[in-house]
């Protein structure tokens, strides 16, 4: 393990300000308070700004907003936009629609190993409870594990077993260790070193798909171990059916990025990536 000092937390979101509201409110409400929060907003129009402005004055932590045109959907350079702003030596990645547990941040911290990066589980909620937690905003990611268990036996969100803190062995822990399949930017925690080592995220990508299994590649091909955290503390993943098909041109090219990434042994640095000054950030 190893002694981490500030961390931060990229949220990526584009107009869903009702979900990102619930995320940035399970934020606000973690035991350790030893962070910030790096919106990557992929343009996203004012609803989402004034949101953000909103909860930035009352915020117990710093709230950074990284904002670009939306032209497409271009969440690598987003993120490498909110990376220009971090000032954490731990990033942990999720997304506007995923609400974490009170203990999410201090698990990260718990977890970060040197020369390694951590991916965490998500619980995908149904459709009907969704819309009740969406309409109502009631503080869920607070409730008791025990109270999420029964959600999921009860049929309201799967993978139950991820709210019970069971020991994990060393095999669970590493079984994925070189592996960069089923490892998503929704639960992922880097140090800021190893980041900067592979140049961020590759901003050929765009349309949404294998943006971040290129990073994680990547991520492994420099030296990394990947450490897969079961039963701790899984993002909890709201429920939707969006998707703009006009945001996502160009998306078939990246499967063909990815596939001259992994032809490319030799090769973990990203054709091209550019991390944003701060002042071209708003």
């Amino acid at each position: 393990m190893s002694k981490v000092n500030l961390v931060s937390v990229i949220v990526t979101t584009y107009n869903w300000s009702t979900a990102l509201a619930m995320v940035l409110q399970s934020l606000a409400d973690q035991k350790d308070r030893h962070f910030e929060i790096v919106i990557a907003d992929d343009g996203s129009d004012s609803e989402t700004r004034n949101l953000i402005d909103s909860f930035a004055e009352n915020s117990p932590v710093p709230v950074h907003h990284f904002w670009q045109e939306d032209s497409g959907f271009r969440v690598a350079r987003a993120r490498n936009g909110a990376l220009s702003l971090c000032h954490g030596d731990l990033v942990v990645f999720i997304d506007g629609d995923c609400c974490v547990m009170p203990d999410f941040i201090a698990r990260h911290r718990q977890a970060a190993t040197p020369g390694c990066f951590v991916t965490g589980k998500r619980v995908f909620l149904k459709r009907r409870f969704t819309e009740f937690l969406l309409r109502a905003q009631p503080a869920f990611h607070k409730w008791p594990r025990i109270a999420l268990f029964g959600l999921g036996l009860g049929g309201q969100c799967n993978r139950p077993f991820q709210f019970v803190p069971m020991p994990q062995s060393d095999k669970s822990l590493w079984k994925h260790e070189n592996c960069w399949k089923k490892a998503q930017t929704c639960n992922l925690a880097v140090f800021r070193s190893d980041i900067d080592r592979v140049a961020g995220f590759d901003e050929a990508y765009e349309g949404h798909g294998m943006e971040d299994s290129d990073f994680v590649l990547r991520l492994l091909r420099s030296g990394l171990r990947r450490i897969n955290l079961e039963y701790s503390s899984p993002v909890l993943h709201l429920f939707h059916g969006r998707k703009i098909t006009q945001r996502h041109a160009g998306s078939d090219n990246n499967g063909v990025h990815f596939k001259n990434l992994e032809q490319d042994t030799s090769r973990f640095l990203p054709g091209k990536s550019m991390f944003l000054s701060p002042e071209a950030a708003e």
